[in-house]
């Protein structure tokens, strides 16, 4: 008898040791009971109260538990699915939830950071106690990390995007947060040096496969400005790829402050088809 309980003792405290260094490969026992389980809610669902006058707005979406479950054992880890990064910030008190591609976070401190993106258009919802109160859609780089200001009254704000280094950077995005608006040239956005012609051409060819009309293609060159400076030669390129000539005009004089070499601006008339347009543009340089 004496034998059988030592022996206990020892697999227990094999078990408890096992169990607080989760060693590789072992499954971790759920300390949960079922009792707490179907008890309990979520912090997300404690800490929102549900403001009945906002009950016509779209509430987070619910998600199945069993949705994209890995059911078969020859599943590959996909290593390169993405990379881009989306930090976000709410200085405002309340309880947010905010949604970026297929990764949700939901808290009150007002920071958001976000990792593993993939590259390319990726949807951001924003949800105030419980409840859809924004939405856009951002254009995401590989190993880069987009820094974004959010407001209720004003809506989202661009702040920078740039590349990450294998660094988390701590500073980075508090630099950036840190930054009173309107101190920055260009607005109050970091605009930097013009793009080089490997991210240009990628930022081109994106805009040209995901954009057909004017206005898609404006948006992403707007929501671009933001963060880059581009040539004459990039800019010309631009205007060119719009089909309307008064878009054209109107996308080519908003860009002018966004030029690294406003001395070859010039070239940009290429990309027009009627000659009074041409005149336009440049009458509207001369002036500024």
């Amino acid at each position: 008898m004496k034998k059988i309980f030592i022996s206990w003792m020892l697999l227990a405290g094999i078990s408890s040791f096992a169990q607080e260094a989760g060693k590789a490969g072992e499954l971790l026992k759920n300390e949960a009971s079922a009792t707490e389980m179907k008890a309990s809610k979520s912090p997300d669902e404690r800490n929102k109260s549900f403001d009945q006058s906002r009950s016509g707005n779209t509430p987070i979406p619910q998600r199945n538990r069993n949705e994209n479950r890995i059911k078969t054992p020859n599943y590959q880890w996909n290593r390169n699915y993405g990379y881009a990064e989306v930090f976000l910030r709410i200085p405002e008190q309340g309880f947010f939830t905010v949604e970026v591609g297929d990764q949700m976070m939901a808290n009150g401190s007002g920071k958001f950071r976000f990792f593993d993106l993939s590259s390319g258009r990726m949807p951001i919802s924003i949800y105030e106690n419980g409840f859809l109160i924004y939405r856009t859609t951002l254009m995401l780089r590989n190993n880069s990390r987009m820094v974004l200001d959010f407001f209720t009254n004003e809506g989202l704000y661009l702040l920078d995007s740039y590349p990450v280094q294998n660094q988390y950077g701590f500073n980075d995005w508090n630099d950036i947060w840190n930054n009173p608006y309107g101190n920055q040239p260009g607005g109050g956005y970091n605009n930097g040096n013009a793009m080089d012609t490997q991210s240009f051409r990628h930022f081109f060819d994106t805009m040209m496969q995901n954009e057909r009309f004017d206005d898609g293609k404006i948006t992403m060159i707007n929501q671009q400005m933001r963060v880059s400076m581009f040539t004459a030669a990039q800019i010309r390129d631009l205007v060119k790829s719009i089909s309307f000539d008064n878009n054209k005009l109107a996308l080519a004089k908003s860009m002018y402050r966004n030029c690294a070499d406003k001395e070859h601006y010039f070239l940009v008339t290429d990309a027009f088809d009627f000659e009074s347009s041409k005149r336009e543009l440049m009458d509207y340089i001369s002036k500024l």
